[in-house]
């Protein structure tokens, strides 16, 4: 028998998450990126009757912009239709921009365009609810539903088996559990089939010609495993490890190589590689855009702060960047103090410390421009957490589970709490629990789209958002 698990050649998972079909994954990362095209193109050449240069050219464009497509399956019908109209209003408000910078725009006609701005969200709704309704028939194409068994009735083994019932398009059966205690210490779980103890697994997988197996055992069970792996050598079955940290709250969880080793990530940053380097790039255009566009209204800001209260314009204060680095950040002062010390108290409701002008703000979110400075200066990004006072951060960092986790990424001018009503005072633990539980939800599900919608939600919250004084 061999002596160490290395000596056994074993399957792994992509991810951590149950992968589907390929078929599938195909299907729907190019079904986004080829309606946008073929729309474009039905567009031209109908207006046009053919389709000429520019339009080829544009079409290659938007392919790589939205290509591979966002998996939606999983979410409501609502919320894939919600964020395909969001998506595409950011895609088109980066098509205008560049065309009209490049003066390349001419080159379109604008009955066109006009068209193609309704009729590629339209085409996009429709193709996505065409696919919810085609994908059960595009997994049974590719193959009949895989047959599965887990092998251990814990903690990630009834996590596994929860998600394989809740997916519909998992294409998978889940047949039960094997597993060796007495049957009176599983019976919390006897809504599951169990099938047997370990010793009749093999026999088993050959008679009922199981696909898959999951092992979900304890890597503290080593021998165990090394048995069970060596009677399932006879068996045509694919077998998975489903590791402890299965049920672990992931951050950017992945499998990676390190000098040829496989590990696993469970707490990484999402701007990692090529990834990185769209942030900074997208930080980088959009802030200078900004920047010039409200050029006038800063001067104005500054003007006013600086005749309306004594004291500095510009309020500088210490925060917390990326990987818990002290970082300074500017805004436009609205209060009559600037404190930065080890004891800060959040501006409340009627505060004695907010000037008139500062009051207004601080309620419009204008103290907050300066920081697309700091955004220039690699310090911070357009979209992140919110960076708290380092006196805070040293508070809560100790009440609240993970909080420093939110530090793997720069602090942004506004946030994925911000927009869900994590804006403004924090005046209760819970409050800043749940804004740190939005921080991981967005460092878990990062993307270029997510940014975009933030922002654009952000001037929607600042115009009857009641939190922030």
């Amino acid at each position: 028998m061999p002596s160490s698990v290395s000596s056994i050649h074993i399957r792994r998972a992509a991810s951590l998450t149950i992968g589907w079909g390929n078929l599938l994954n195909l299907v729907e990362a190019l079904l986004e990126p080829l309606v946008m095209v073929f729309s474009l193109w039905s567009v031209a050449a109908f207006r046009e009757g053919e389709i000429t240069p520019p339009y080829l050219i544009l079409s290659l464009i938007v392919f790589s912009l939205t290509f591979p497509g966002s998996a939606r399956l999983k979410l409501t019908v609502w919320q894939s239709v919600r964020n395909i109209v969001f998506g595409w209003i950011g895609i088109a408000a980066l098509l205008l921009f560049f065309g009209y910078a490049s003066r390349y725009i001419k080159q379109f006609d604008p009955e066109v365009l006009i068209t193609w701005a309704w009729a590629a969200p339209v085409s996009l709704v429709a193709g996505h609810l065409f696919f919810r309704v085609a994908a059960p028939y595009i997994l049974h194409l590719q193959s009949p539903p895989k047959r599965v068994v887990i092998v251990g009735m814990n903690e990630q083994g009834i996590a596994l088996a929860e998600r394989i019932a809740g997916d519909r398009y998992a294409n998978m059966i889940l047949l039960g559990f094997f597993d060796d205690r007495a049957p009176e210490r599983l019976a919390k779980h006897s809504e599951y089939n169990l099938l047997g103890r370990f010793a009749d697994l093999s026999s088993y997988a050959k008679e009922e010609r199981v696909h898959v197996i999951y092992m979900s055992l304890p890597m503290t069970t080593q021998p165990r495993i090394l048995r069970l792996l060596d009677d399932l050598r006879d068996t045509t079955a694919s077998i998975y490890f489903v590791p402890d940290l299965f049920v672990t709250d992931l951050i950017q969880g992945r499998m990676d190589m390190v000098c040829g080793m496989p590990v696993v990530a469970v707490c990484e940053s999402p701007f990692m590689g090529t990834n990185g380097l769209v942030k900074r790039v997208s930080d980088v255009v959009l802030s200078l855009l900004i920047l010039i566009l409200i050029s006038p209204v800063l001067l104005f800001i500054a003007i006013a702060v600086k005749l309306t209260s004594p004291g500095p314009v510009i309020f500088k204060q210490r925060r917390y960047g990326l990987e818990g680095e002290e970082i300074i950040v500017y805004k436009f002062r609205s209060m009559t103090v600037t404190e930065d010390g080890g004891s800060i108290r959040q501006a409340q409701k009627n505060d004695q410390r907010v000037t008139p002008l500062g009051a207004f703000l601080r309620k419009s979110s204008l103290d907050e421009l300066p920081q697309f400075f700091n955004v220039l200066q690699g310090r911070m990004s357009i979209v992140g957490p919110r960076p708290h006072a380092v006196a805070h951060n040293e508070m809560y960092r100790k009440l609240i589970k993970g909080y420093m986790v939110r530090h793997k990424v720069k602090p942004g001018i506004t946030g994925w709490a911000q927009v869900n009503g994590m804006r403004g005072e924090t005046e209760t633990l819970e409050k800043m629990k749940a804004r740190i539980d939005f921080d991981l939800d967005y460092l878990r599900n990062w993307s270029v789209r997510l940014d975009l919608y933030i922002i654009l939600k952000t001037v929607l919250v600042v115009f009857k958002d009641q939190n922030a004084y």
